[in-house]
């Protein structure tokens, strides 16, 4: 068959789907035969064969990048850094759950905790923090609000019985959700959270709505923290949050900075600005955040970390986006495949199988 006849046709086949989603680091397969035209957006062996302001690839790095900064950032003494360490730690251990099984489990989640957390302890301080823990699940399931919601509650239910945390869990998960698929639109996004969390005796769908009415009065800085802050911690921290997200939506390091900043000691800064990061991160991607914070908190040295690795972080966001895509690394599973019969091509070339979106998927 003639060679153009052959690009025309692969070409065709992948306009055809919903969403092209091809994960492989270095260069893919696909992308060393599809020549470089049309809408794709290419980013670091991510090809993404739709108009997207962002590649799913950099929206999952700066929504973890952007938590884990937020928090670093705002690192001071009147907080616990063990609290965040384990929090991270908790991020870590939900991702590699993720990636190993395709899927939420629940007990294999709960098996890593009490390997590698003995001594873990969800206490009123470290609550809140869970939110961010839940991050790796949020990003996993975003492109289908009814699994994702359900997976959230399930994940919830490892650390607690907190309502206003399990609505703080969902309202930051569908923020990010509607980051990643690009349909985040300021002036709906709290009634369309307020929908999602769905009926509940807390008081956060009330402090979201005070933030709604902040921003469309375009109320000052010190109004909006005046107003948000009150007695009620966990929902006055996530409003407060959010105010900042989208009150600076375009600018992850004045968000970050803002938030790093909040004159309110009764409320956790860190959780404030690490919630305000990751929502920042995952609307901006790492395009929007600095170069100079990423390099700084990308170093080895441990002075420099409170939450995680960076780059181990990195390293299995990568990873998850790899398994969320339906990317099969056949170099993975070469036991799968007897030495007869099989023909495997050298080891330096990257063999990888990809599945059409809601075709062939792990889970």
């Amino acid at each position: 068959m003639n060679v153009e006849i052959s690009y025309f046709i692969l070409y065709t086949t992948l306009l055809l789907t919903e969403t092209l989603r091809v994960v492989d680091f270095g260069v893919s397969s696909v992308e060393r035969l599809l020549p470089r035209r049309g809408t794709g957006s290419h980013s670091k062996g991510v090809y993404i064969l739709q108009n997207m302001r962002y590649s799913l690839f950099s929206r999952f790095r700066g929504t973890l990048l952007g938590a884990l900064l937020g928090a670093n950032l705002a690192k001071s003494g009147e907080e616990e850094p063990q609290g965040f360490s384990d929090i991270g730690k908790l991020m870590l251990l939900g991702t590699e759950s993720l990636i190993s099984l395709g899927k939420l489990d629940l007990d294999d989640w709960k098996q890593r905790q009490q390997q590698a957390l003995t001594d873990l302890n969800i206490s009123n301080s470290v609550s809140l923090k869970v939110i961010l823990a839940t991050l790796p699940v949020a990003l996993f399931f975003h492109d289908n609000l009814l699994k994702l919601r359900h997976n959230l509650l399930c994940t919830y239910q490892i650390w607690g019985d907190d309502p206003v945390v399990r609505d703080g869990i969902l309202a930051v998960g569908y923020t990010v959700a509607q980051c990643l698929t690009e349909k985040l639109n300021s002036q709906t996004l709290i009634p369309q959270i307020i929908a999602f969390v769905g009926d509940t005796p807390t008081s956060l769908p009330k402090k979201l709505l005070q933030v709604n009415d902040l921003l469309a009065k375009h109320a000052g800085l010190e109004t909006a923290e005046a107003e948000l802050s009150t007695e009620d911690k966990i929902s006055s921290a996530i409003a407060i949050a959010f105010y900042y997200f989208l009150s600076t939506l375009e600018d992850f390091r004045l968000t970050v900075l803002r938030s790093t900043h909040h004159p309110t000691r009764l409320l956790p800064s860190q959780t404030i600005s690490a919630i305000a990061g990751a929502l920042s991160g995952a609307y901006n991607s790492t395009a929007g955040i600095p170069v100079q914070w990423r390099l700084l908190y990308s170093s080895t040295d441990a002075s420099t970390r409170i939450l995680v690795d960076f780059p181990q972080m990195l390293e299995l966001t990568d990873a998850l986006l790899v398994v969320w895509s339906g990317a099969y690394d056949l170099s993975l599973h070469s036991k799968h495949f007897p030495q007869e019969g099989c023909i495997m091509l050298d080891k330096q070339n990257a063999v990888s199988v990809f599945a059409a979106p809601r075709v062939i998927r792990s889970r």
